[in-house]
């Protein structure tokens, strides 16, 4: 790829700059081979980036038995392929046991080669740097680039539900106008089918009369039969939204009756009275003080009654019908209790029972749900031959249940369900957090490890450093006393091996200095031989045993 091709070009560039200032003796090892190995590495970078920080990461460690220097120009190669390590592979611990397995064997590589000091801190101090830092630094590009990515993804997930709101939104408009339709409408045709049923019975009517009503009562059935398909047809409209989607709430004229087919402000009294008129057989009570209902909970048990009341004539015409309404400390009890009917009317025949499910259950079901959603309860059941509605509900409503499908917490500071794209979005978000805090941290935890070390050594190595002059100043014969001022504060602690075992006079003790101040380049060492305080020889040793 051109883009591999541009990296390779950079990194040869400095690789042969580096070889013209090293000035190394052999073109295959300085030159050729580490092309080689970027020409490999780079494009292996794409895929298997740890392989390709490995083979650099060995070039480096040849550059470790160079005796001129330890330093060669793959550490920038090093680093650039180690940040694209961070930057490409989203495993933190992976990499991060690949780094420290590069590091373990430039460390053995000192150890074998038994390199001198200066060769220990580049180990030490160099190479960690430009293994872990660009790769921490890879990595918070990394987190910084998902983190755009994941906003933007989320964006258009929030334009796409909008679109889904909006048309959930409107088949629950279509539910809603269903649920009325049914909750007002049915039970006000049950009511006119009920007395024009009645009307048959009285025996003021001609043959005439009776054949108009048993016309229109049958009318009236068609209706109500054409009413349950339409509601069946807009309660059943397929929902678009996934499961995962919150659920938009109920609309809320639905919930207080404000477009309701009855009067905004009827009452259960008003109600009862109504079927009563119609010649409907109710008996009703209310038991403990009425309390101050919530508007939801009030139209809420208006419901109730009304749905009970409309199946009850719907499937036990004539029955007699028992309604009570019992008030608590913090709950109101419902209860409606309906005979079996009795056959004097025949507008709707058949036993009491619960409606089944498909078309005729869409009310208690409709019911069930509204209940829920207040948080009370409901039950419906045969009783006693005939069939019994009773329900529970809490004069206030303090909280509504999660919406079915969604999977969100609520959140511990406001209790409200957080959405899944915050808390997407606040994942990423902490990712990348923790990778920036990584970013500086480990530079510092780094720094609190090697620079002590560093500035150790280069104390040493600064402070035993004897100047070529002053050395022509030593000479043999003379008390330490009279050569102090001349020597530095302290001799070289690290002298190589084949300096320590070089020949010196018999019954003396030699001390070891560096001939310049250079901390990244070896120099030769001055060998001082005292014997009793007194300076007996003096010699330079070579940086390299000849």
């Amino acid at each position: 790829m051109p883009a591999d091709v541009a990296l390779w070009g950079i990194l040869a560039a400095a690789t042969v700059y580096g070889f013209q200032d090293a000035g190394t003796p052999s073109p295959v090892l300085g030159l050729l081979l580490p092309l080689a190995v970027l020409a490999v590495a780079v494009p292996l970078s794409r895929h298997r980036p740890g392989a390709a920080v490995v083979l650099v990461n060995g070039m480096c460690a040849l550059g470790l038995a160079d005796a001129a220097t330890p330093a060669n120009a793959q550490v920038l190669s090093l680093a650039v392929l180690s940040c694209l390590l961070g930057a490409r592979v989203a495993e933190a611990r992976g990499p991060l046991l690949m780094l420290v397995g590069c590091l373990a064997v430039d460390v053995m590589m000192c150890a074998v080669l038994r390199v001198q000091p200066v060769w220990w801190f580049y180990t030490l101090a160099v190479l960690p740097a430009a293994l872990l830092l660009p790769w921490l630094a890879g990595r918070y590009v990394r987190g910084r680039r998902e983190l755009v990515r994941e906003g933007w993804r989320l964006a258009q997930r929030l334009e796409e539900r909008q679109h889904l709101v909006a048309e959930r939104a409107r088949l629950a408009e279509r539910a809603d106008i269903a649920a009325d339709m049914h909750d007002s409408l049915g039970h006000a045709l049950s009511l006119v089918a009920l007395r024009a049923g009645a009307l048959e019975l009285s025996p003021d009517l001609t043959d005439r009369d009776r054949a108009d009503l048993a016309g229109l009562r049958g009318t009236i059935a068609d209706a109500v039969e054409h009413l349950r398909e339409t509601v069946a047809v807009l309660h059943d409209a397929p929902d678009p939204t996934p499961a995962s989607d919150p659920a938009p709430d109920p609309a809320p004229d639905r919930e207080t009756g404000a477009t309701a087919a009855g009067p905004a402000h009827d009452t259960v009294e008003d109600l009862v009275a109504r079927a009563v008129a119609f010649g409907v057989p109710v008996r009703w009570e209310r038991r403990g003080t009425a309390p101050t209902l919530s508007p939801l909970v009030e139209r809420g048990l208006y419901r109730i009654v009304q749905e009970a009341l409309t199946n009850a004539l719907k499937h036990a015409p004539g029955g007699a019908i028992r309604l009570r309404i019992t008030h608590r400390t913090d709950r109101t009890h419902v209860s409606v209790v309906n005979d079996a009917p009795t056959g004097a009317v025949t507008a709707a025949e058949g036993p009491a029972k619960e409606p089944t499910a498909g078309i005729g259950g869409r009310g208690l079901t409709g019911l069930r749900e509204r209940v829920t959603v207040l948080g009370g309860t409901l039950r419906t059941g045969p009783h006693e031959g005939g069939f019994r509605v009773t329900a529970d509900l809490p004069h206030q409503v303090t909280s509504r249940p999660r919406p079915r499908g969604a999977s969100r917490a609520p959140s511990p500071r406001t209790g409200i369900a957080a959405p899944e794209s915050s808390a997407r979005l606040a994942v990423a978000r902490g990712a990348a957090r923790r990778r920036y805090a990584a970013a500086i941290a480990a530079p510092v935890v780094a720094a609190a490890f090697f620079v002590p070390a560093a500035v150790l050594l280069a104390w040493q190595l600064t402070t035993s450093a004897l100047p070529p002059s002053r050395f022509d100043e030593l000479t043999p014969g003379r008390p330490r006393a009279e050569l102090t001022p001349l020597l530095p504060d302290r001799p070289y602690p690290y002298p190589p091996d084949h300096a320590r075992s070089a020949p010196r006079p018999p019954g003396t003790t030699c001390e070891f200095y560096r001939s310049g101040r250079d901390l990244l380049d070896e120099v030769d060492l001055y060998r001082l031989c005292w014997s009793e305080d007194r300076l007996v020889a003096k010699d330079t040793v070579p940086v390299k045993n000849q």
